[in-house]
């Protein structure tokens, strides 16, 4: 079997089946009914940041039409909370799921939020558009992948914006072997099953290709979890040509990725080997699959996708010409600045703590600094700059911070 493709042999059960009874039997991600701390996270200039890093060429708005597709315990009940003007749609085939968002629903008070139980591949049952589709971790479940997407791609509106989140097949090799193994052992999804399985973990050798997520994600440390990441009946993975063919495939054109920086070879420890010429060289298309295999222990990939080409790409256009001064830059909210231990030169150190690359650090010299204390949200690039400032020097900087993830631009000023 395919170390992209894994399906349990359920007798007697389509996959649609065995994938909802799972659900049923083990709601995910689980269930919490807290949901203040995520509330507090939310204020304006996040919002801002999220809503041009979907729409930079948009002015902001509060108010769009969201769908949650496989939106489980508390998916779409977070956007209600984040996004209180905006109308949100959650749909999944769990009822277990939906009931502890219903939950959610009643306790913050969220009559902004529609919940349904519907298939991802029955969006078009819902009668009409969204301008936001959401479908992470989801897709990859799905019995056929390529027509849940088509189904979100006829809901989205012409305009609107899909962020869709997917397994990556590299990072995840030891978790495919340990479905393997599960699956030769014929162990299913019971409470027995998932105890047994968690003391084995903690046997398996110290080098195994699954120890650094054991280490580090969060998917195995409850029961729920566990039995998601190890046990889940319907689950494959996507490289990033598998995954932009999948977008070409259903009529969708690629945006950018949501943390974009590991995908670029002109960020991080790429952009000084011997083979940065030959990275740069390449189209984009070619670049991302190049940075997957470099990269090497990539668990997800997180996009951003349109119906059409947006009129002002995800990126900053004209950033080396002379039309970069009616940008407005927006720092997004997992950036910080360090000022300790610093290299040469240096008068900080740029860090977005979404990264998991220790390579995809940003230094910034004392001007370059300058700059940066400026960005505020509001001010474009040249009121930041000034009239003295060096045109060339500063585009370069911009995009620089862009593509680490530190920015993204509010490009609705331009004509």
């Amino acid at each position: 079997m395919s170390v992209l493709t894994q399906a349990s042999a359920d007798e007697g059960a389509g996959p649609d089946d065995r994938v909802s009874a799972f659900y049923e039997r083990h709601p995910y991600p689980p269930a919490v009914d807290d949901l203040e701390g995520y509330q507090d996270l939310w204020d304006d200039s996040r919002r801002r940041a999220d809503s041009h890093l979907f729409w930079p060429a948009e002015p902001y708005r509060e108010d769009r039409s969201i769908l949650v597709a496989g939106c489980g315990t508390s998916q779409a009940a977070r956007y209600a909370l984040r996004w209180p003007a905006a109308q949100v749609t959650g749909i999944d085939v769990s009822a277990t799921s939906l009931a502890f968002a219903e939950g959610l629903k009643r306790k913050y008070q969220l009559d902004n939020l529609e919940l349904r139980q519907l298939e991802v591949e029955g969006a078009g049952e819902l009668g009409r558009d969204f301008e936001h589709v959401v479908c992470t971790g989801v897709l990859h479940h799905l019995p056929d992948p390529d027509a849940g997407l088509r189904a979100l791609r006829g809901v989205l509106a012409p305009a609107g914006a899909l962020h869709l989140m997917v397994y990556a097949p590299y990072g995840r090799a030891g978790v495919y072997l340990l479905q393997d193994y599960g699956r030769r052992l014929g162990l299913g999804a019971t409470t027995e099953d998932i105890g047994e399985l968690a003391q084995v973990l903690q046997a398996l050798p110290r080098d195994h290709p699954i120890a650094p997520l054991l280490r580090n994600s969060p998917d195995f440390r409850t029961e729920a979890g566990l039995a998601d990441a190890l046990l889940h009946p319907q689950d494959r993975a996507y490289s990033v040509p598998q995954l932009l063919d999948l977008l070409k495939g259903a009529g969708l054109c690629f945006g950018r990725w949501l943390r974009q920086a590991p995908f670029l070879p002109q960020c991080g420890s790429p952009s000084s080997t011997p083979h940065r010429r030959k990275l740069m060289a390449l189209g984009s298309e070619d670049q991302y699959a190049a940075m997957e295999l470099f990269r090497g222990t990539m668990v997800r990939h997180s996009l951003l996708a349109y119906r059409r080409d947006p009129p002002a790409r995800s990126g900053p256009q004209g950033l080396d010409g002379d039309d970069w001064a009616d940008l407005v830059p927006i720092r997004l909210p997992d950036t910080i600045e360090v000022m300790q231990n610093l290299p040469p030169g240096a008068a900080a150190v740029l860090i977005n703590r979404g990264h998991t690359y220790p390579d995809l650090v940003m230094p910034i010299d004392a001007a370059q600094a300058r700059l940066l204390a400026g960005v505020d949200g509001h001010r474009t690039i040249g009121e930041i700059a000034g009239a003295k400032a060096r045109q060339a020097d500063v585009g370069v900087f911009f995009q620089q911070l862009w593509r680490y993830d530190q920015v993204v631009f509010d490009a609705s000023r331009r004509s």
